[in-house]
């Protein structure tokens, strides 16, 4: 990004935190605006004078503005004395609804910032977990499976992306990677800690009904070793005996609610951390 660029103005939003919720109002409003003319750049942890003094150094080198955020009230002082100074205009989205609050409720602001972020911390928590689980399902971004918490691994349709989903929203972050006979999987699996993995096995009588179902929804012609019941039975016991090889325990998850066989994940996994 480049702040000194004349002809595209930027609004810096400055934030005693990480600065995603000024990110979004600012983003909102500006959505208003057929052409979007405007930079926007994150100024978080903002902590001291010294950084307020270089935000607003490069505000003033251009047709530029800043969105203040903070909750802190000598940094907000500092800014605006600054701002004054160098003439740059300042729109404090926060300061004029604590004043107002201030007053209402008789009691004066804690000024911390993050506050609401820490008192939210679970729902923060929930969200990260869902956005992880998400990008790594069936098997995608490798690069990112070792940071998983969980990690479930079997054949197509044996219920990974479902269980993945129910435990991402009790804030597991869970990364699924299906595995096909015969086909060894990527290197990264095998550097991952067997304690965070937990495979999944089905009867083949199930599993052929789950991808019957499948074929169906998505209109396909039927795929003989995809639903042959002899395959079905070949593929299970080949993945199983590849999991158990490098020290991975199984689940098997016939016939059970999804939230079933997530409870049974996280006991696994739970107690093999602990052992």
């Amino acid at each position: 990004m480049n702040d000194n660029n004349a002809a595209t103005p930027t609004i810096f939003i400055l934030s005693g935190s990480v600065g995603a919720s000024g990110e979004q109002l600012v983003r909102k409003v500006l959505a208003q605006f057929q052409d979007g003319g405007a930079l926007v750049k994150i100024c978080p942890r903002i902590h001291h004078p010294e950084q307020v003094e270089t935000i607003v150094g490069k505000a003033a080198q251009g047709n530029n503005i800043i969105v203040n955020t903070m909750v802190n009230e000598e940094l907000t002082q500092v800014l605006m004395t600054l701002a004054k100074e160098k003439q740059v205009v300042v729109v404090d989205i926060v300061r004029s609804l604590l004043d107002h609050l201030s007053t209402l409720l008789d009691q004066k602001p804690v000024g911390k910032p993050g506050l609401y972020r820490q008192l939210h911390g679970s729902y923060f928590k929930r969200v990260a977990a869902i956005e992880y689980t998400l990008a790594h399902d069936d098997g995608k971004n490798a690069h990112g499976w070792s940071d998983a918490e969980i990690v479930l691994a079997g054949v197509s349709r044996v219920g990974k992306t479902p269980i993945s989903l129910y435990l991402s929203m009790m804030g597991w972050k869970v990364a699924n990677i299906p595995l096909v006979n015969n086909v060894r999987p990527r290197s990264e699996f095998f550097e991952l800690d067997r304690r965070r993995i937990v495979g999944l096995t089905i009867d083949p009588s199930q599993l052929q009904h789950h991808r019957k179902h499948r074929e169906r929804r998505l209109k396909r012609v039927s795929l003989s070793n995809y639903v042959d019941p002899v395959r079905l039975y070949e593929e299970i016991e080949a993945v199983a005996k590849m999991l158990k090889r490098e020290g991975v325990r199984l689940i098997d998850v016939t016939n059970k609610p999804i939230e079933t066989s997530a409870d049974e994940v996280v006991d696994l996994v739970n107690r093999r951390l602990k052992s």
